[in-house]
């Protein structure tokens, strides 16, 4: 039994704590930034839909592998956005399948472009692990299956959100219910979710007619990890052309380029050089992004007062 929950211990949390969370990394947090911070959900006046595809630590075996597909945007209240993403993320026998949907309020403060928001990311996840991918030593183990088992569990995370035209500054907390994994009802929890810190910011300098410049950084912190930072810079051309890089500490260093036809559809790309000791095993890790905006809201005319004559 205890070979059983130290295995199944290593599998879902081995990888993760490695890398100081229990989330998974995504190298492009600028570009799908609201699956971090659900205050930004729908904080432009138009629907966009984004899908990342992340393929980790390539060359080794039972690697990481995420996929999520994202989409927010306004309502007709201005000041108000919804949105919702579903992902998965695999690492050798176990995966996780998880739905959300936000919402999120926007306030307008004393300046044309600042604005602060507060936002709420509620959802369920699945985990579940496949008993005929593990090994025991004992197989007489009563209690090793070739079976699939799983659990289904809500979850909930909270965002703000400070924003204009050139910077943006947030902070969000997601999986805020800590619940306990327990696969079924006599054994013990095989562990527990744990609440995450994200804080994110970034300013936009601008170079020239052409170029925009944008540092930015995102720090994560679970106790009772060190803390983990994200530093990034990119260069954009006529906001269609960016290229940039990324270091994040203690894991790797990340290229990262991409396109927009008519800033309607995107396309994006990162490779991330390995700095850890896991380099000696991997060849880097590659991640996809691909990204639809939708037509931006018509405003209605404003109707002529009419005129009067005797």
């Amino acid at each position: 039994m205890k070979k059983l929950l130290l295995l199944t211990c290593v599998f879902v949390f081995g990888l993760a704590t490695l890398k100081a969370q229990q989330l998974p990394q995504y190298s492009q947090y600028l570009i799908n930034d609201y699956v971090l911070n659900p205050g930004i959900t729908g904080n432009k006046d138009y629907f966009e839909a984004k899908t990342n595809h992340r393929f980790q630590w390539v060359g080794l075996t039972d690697a990481p592998r995420t996929f999520i597909l994202s989409m927010h945007g306004p309502i007709k209240a201005e000041n108000m956005g919804v949105g919702g993403y579903l992902f998965t993320d695999i690492t050798g026998p176990t995966s996780r399948v998880g739905a959300y949907g936000s919402y999120a309020f926007h306030f307008d403060l004393n300046s044309d472009d600042m604005k602060v928001s507060a936002g709420l990311f509620g959802g369920i996840m699945q985990y579940s692990i496949d008993g005929s991918k593990i090994t025991l030593e004992d197989q007489m183990d009563p209690l090793s299956s070739s079976g699939i088992e799983s659990i289904t569990i809500p979850d909930a995370g909270f965002g703000v959100y400070w924003y204009g035209d050139k910077y943006f500054l947030g902070a969000s907390v997601p999986q805020l219910l800590q619940n306990e994994l327990k696969l079924n009802e006599s054994a013990d929890p095989i562990g527990r979710l744990t609440s995450h810190v994200f804080v994110m910011g970034g300013y936009k300098f601008e170079v020239g007619s052409d170029f925009e410049i944008e540092p930015s950084f995102l720090m994560k912190y679970v106790k009772p990890t060190p803390v983990q930072f994200d530093i990034s810079a990119k260069a954009i051309y006529q906001q269609k052309f960016w290229i940039g890089g990324s270091y994040r500490t203690d894991d790797a260093m990340s290229l990262l380029i991409g396109y927009s036809v008519e800033e309607k559809l995107f396309f994006g790309y990162s490779y991330d050089v390995t700095t850890s000791d896991l380099k000696n095993y991997s060849s880097g890790t590659h991640e996809v992004m691909l990204g639809i905006r939708f037509a931006r809201k018509k405003e209605l005319p404003k109707e002529e007062p009419e005129m009067m004559f005797d």
